[in-house]
């Protein structure tokens, strides 16, 4: 193929493919094109495994000598081992400042359940060398997965990524969304930043709104060691929560967007464009296109369905400032009708329609759900939320309550009064599942009359948390994971609490939340997962400082489930 032929089969290629070059075994050995001058400081990374494929991931630097705006290319190999003594493929990859310099290779007709390493080459400049590794095929007996959400650049380092990779035998990384953060110098969770070294750059320290925004902070964040460590490490399979566009996000706006920012479409389409470009991720429908919820098989163990609980099909958040009286009085009433309204959506109906009908077809021994917000029952009593929302100066009742819940607990008898305080309770957290109750109790139900085994994972909240997952008739459904944040700061900085406090507020929601199983509210972390045929266990990995790039393991917590235990 001549060389304007070539250029102009990758362009097309590319065009037909969202931006992703796919490599066939017919390909696998093409003779590449002399590289470009480039560099790879934001690493390598691989994603959306399937069991004969991958996508690997680079961007490529232009160097001094190449004319600016001008495409270029680099060679991209695929081996057997890490040092290249037994290539499989080799091929060129073209790039162009249209897609931010990033690359994407599809590589095609692999081997099911296969650690494969690759590598990207240029005129001068050699990339880091990534691992990655297929699905496994049917008869496959563990899945291990690390879980990961909530990374913050100025709030710390990432250390949390680091530990992951330190472990290395991962089948895939899951991220539940909040890679990157929109906020700006002097916004949300950067008051140490420049204590830390972790400052925004000039270029890039206002909030994100432009496309060209939006792919600086992504590039920012990659330059993050542990980030990069992981990338390389094993294959990520990637969700957006918020902050990839904005906070609080529902699918025709945001709570921190407004008529002074622009159009939001315009700005959602930007933040999806630089998302696509700077995550190793199959887009289902192309990279213009707001559709990311997909499945993954691993073997006949595990089905893993993929969510978006933000940006395809979400109704607006209901908010508890609502239904507050000038008074201080809560319209309980009017807040129970809009909470049962049967026509209130998190997924959206295309979205639910494609999930009811995936978990209806799959075969796999597990089911998981990979998404961002809690779906558990988090029912506090009301006076507790409310007393949050007047902030008036009335002494916190959560102590007295935790007391009287307990003393329930052990059997002691109550007053009247007393059992109407701990029974009139709230769900505390309106963006996640408990503000769409409706469509979560449809989920559940579907999922009863398949008889699946349901476990479900989030991120969102910036805390570990273990929860039963029951229908309004007590029913148990599956059972839910929530990973720790990996720099987002958690519930001690919103509350202002000491280690101990923390602790001590842990165990009190423990006793209050009836579906409440486990959580930690004041460290960073991830969360692994391991299936087996009989169980599922969740470990969660904390580390003792975000401060600096020196850090320590800080305990673990694992619980596991048994089909029939519970």
């Amino acid at each position: 193929m001549n060389r304007f032929t070539r250029r102009k089969f990758i362009q097309a290629a590319l065009a037909a493919t969202g931006g992703v070059l796919v490599s066939t075994p017919l390909q696998a050995m093409s003779r590449p094109e002399l590289p470009s001058d480039v560099s790879f400081h934001h690493g390598v990374a691989s994603g959306d495994p399937l069991q004969d494929a991958v996508i690997l991931w680079t961007r490529a630097t232009p160097g001094a000598s190449l004319q600016r705006g001008k495409p270029l290319k680099v060679t991209w190999e695929l081996a057997r081992d890490a040092k290249f003594t037994d290539v499989l493929r080799r091929g060129s990859a073209e790039t162009s400042a249209g897609r931010d310099y990033t690359i994407k290779i599809d590589v095609q007709g692999l081997q099911p359940d296969t650690a494969y390493y690759y590598r990207f080459v240029g005129a001068s400049a050699q990339s880091p060398v990534g691992r990655t590794k297929t699905l496994p095929a049917v008869g496959v007996e563990r899945v291990k997965l690390a879980v990961f959400s909530c990374s913050n650049y100025p709030a710390g380092y990432f250390n949390a990524y680091a530990l992951a990779a330190r472990r290395g035998d991962w089948d895939a990384v899951l991220h539940l969304g909040d890679y990157i953060y929109e906020y700006p110098a002097g916004g949300y969770a950067t008051e140490r930043a420049a204590e830390i070294g972790r400052a925004l750059p000039e270029d890039n320290a206002g909030e994100i709104l432009s496309l060209a925004d939006y792919r600086k902070r992504y590039a920012l964040y990659r330059t993050d060691t542990g980030l990069q460590a992981l990338h390389a490490a094993a294959p990520f399979i990637a969700v957006w929560d918020d902050h990839e566009i904005t906070n609080d996000t529902w699918k025709d706006g945001a709570e921190n967007h407004s008529p002074e920012e622009g159009d939001f479409y315009a700005r959602r389409a930007a933040a999806i464009q630089a998302y696509y470009e700077w995550l190793p991720i199959r887009p289902p429908m192309g990279e213009t296109k707001p559709q990311i919820y997909r499945s993954f098989q691993f073997g006949d163990l595990l089905d893993l369905h993929m969510l978006d609980t933000r940006v395809i099909g979400r109704d607006e958040q209901l908010h508890f400032s609502n239904y507050l009286g000038e008074d201080g009085s809560f319209d309980g009433r009017a807040f129970g009708a809009a909470l049962a309204n049967p026509d209130r959506t998190l997924l959206g109906p295309t979205q639910r329609n494609w999930l009811a009908e995936s978990l209806q077809n799959s075969s796999g021994h597990w089911q998981l759900l990979g998404q961002q917000v809690l779906m558990g029952k988090m029912h506090l009593p009301a006076e507790i939320i409310m007393g949050y929302y007047r902030r008036d100066e009335r002494p916190d009742p959560t102590p007295e309550l935790v007391q009287l819940k307990m003393a329930s607990l052990k059997g002691e008898t109550l007053s009247e009064g007393q059992r109407a305080r701990l029974e009139r309770t709230v769900p505390y957290n309106l963006d996640a599942w408990d503000g769409y109750a409706v469509e979560r109790e449809a989920l559940y139900r579907h999922v009863a009359e398949l008889g699946k085994n349901l476990v479900v994972v989030a991120g969102d909240t910036h805390n570990a948390w273990c929860n039963q997952l029951k229908d309004d008739g007590g029913r148990l459904i599956g059972l839910e994971f929530a990973a720790p944040s990996v720099t987002s700061p958690g519930m001690e900085s919103y509350l202002n609490l000491d280690e101990q406090s923390a602790q001590q507020l842990a165990q009190g929601m423990s006793a209050l939340v009836d579906d409440l199983q486990y959580c930690n509210l004041h460290q960073r972390g991830y969360m692994a997962l391991t299936f087996s045929r009989e169980e599922v266990k969740a470990e969660w990995q904390f580390i003792d400082n975000i401060d600096s790039a020196e850090f320590s393991e800080a305990g673990s917590h694992s619980v596991v489930h048994r089909l029939g235990s519970i």
